[in-house]
């Protein structure tokens, strides 16, 4: 039941980041303007009306299909998970569908005929080509949503819905994208070491278990020094550290996007050593209200300014 809990948290955690791309702009920003989702116009006196973009929506799904509109890396992610390939068709990649389809159809095709074949049979070779057939239909099924939001052309480089994309596709990748080759280390690091915990407190989880269980039963001839309350302490205690091991790991997979799709905005962020700043006098100006009167009257003041 934990870890249903804690598979539906990764879910929800990666579908909140990629709402973002879901809101990408039609000029390739990621950020939506003030005033988006609003129904009214901002100014009475203009013909223009309010930006009423909003979050996904399969309307805008089917019409970039279509070649009616431009889909975000969010967008084409989605899409390639519910229908395989259709990137590849947005993108006009049309002989990338015969070995998409025909590789995913092969394996799936293979991995029930071995696992027949192992049913009728109990050979363990089956079984192992059973487990390689359906492997290498999910990593067809897998490598389609990589290609179809790589090929895809952007007006930015980096795309940060692209570094996004890749990094919660493969951790790393996205940092490989925007040339932040050190830190990928530190990803996979902090991955190993979550691994690693988990290994061993699991294994020490099930062995306190198993001396749980053998001095609980009275008919067993269990004679060791670990009572069963003892074993059960510390069984209950590295189950819990167990459970912490993956959340830790989910944690390091969410921030390994967020830094790329962080890292990737930042690469069109300009910093100048020279620092200034300016202090002089100023004259404040009326301020006009919308039915013409002056809410403030003219007055003197000091206008500060900073360049950075």
């Amino acid at each position: 039941m934990r870890r249903f809990i804690i598979s539906i948290l990764v879910i929800l955690v990666f579908a909140a980041d990629l709402s973002a791309q879901f809101k990408q702009s039609s000029n390739g920003l990621t950020a939506t303007p003030p005033g988006a989702g609003a129904t009214n116009q901002i100014n009475p006196d203009s013909d223009v009306p309010a930006d009423t973009t909003g979050g996904f929506s399969f309307k805008r799904l089917f019409r970039g299909l279509a070649h009616k509109d431009t889909l975000t890396p969010g967008y084409m992610l989605l899409s390639s998970v519910i229908m395989p390939s259709s990137i590849q068709i947005y993108n006009k990649d049309y002989w990338k569908l015969p070995i998409i389809y025909g590789g995913i159809g092969a394996g799936v095709g293979l991995g029930i005929d071995f696992n027949n074949k192992y049913r009728k049979t109990g050979d363990p070779k089956f079984a192992t080509y059973r487990n390689i057939s359906f492997a290498g239909a999910a990593l067809i099924y897998w490598g389609q949503m990589l290609d179809g939001v790589a090929s895809a052309s952007s007006d930015r480089n980096p795309d940060p819905g692209k570094a996004t994309v890749f990094s919660a596709l493969l951790p790393g990748l996205g940092q490989a994208y925007n040339g932040d080759w050190w830190h990928i280390p530190i990803w996979y690091g902090g991955l190993a070491v979550c691994a690693y915990t988990f290994h061993q407190n699991d294994m020490q989880y099930k062995r306190f278990r198993y001396i749980y269980n053998t001095a609980s039963d009275p008919e067993s001839g269990y004679i060791g020094k670990i009572t069963a309350d003892q074993a059960k302490t510390y069984r209950d205690m590295y189950r819990k550290y167990r459970d912490y091991s993956v959340v830790a790991a989910v944690l390091v997979y969410v921030l390994n996007i967020i830094d790329a799709n962080v890292f990737a905005y930042m690469k069109d962020f300009s910093v100048d050593d020279n620092l200034a700043m300016r202090v002089e006098p100023s004259i404040i100006e009326p301020i006009t209200t919308y039915y013409g009167s002056n809410a403030l009257p003219v007055a003197a003041g000091m206008q500060m300014s900073f360049k950075f």
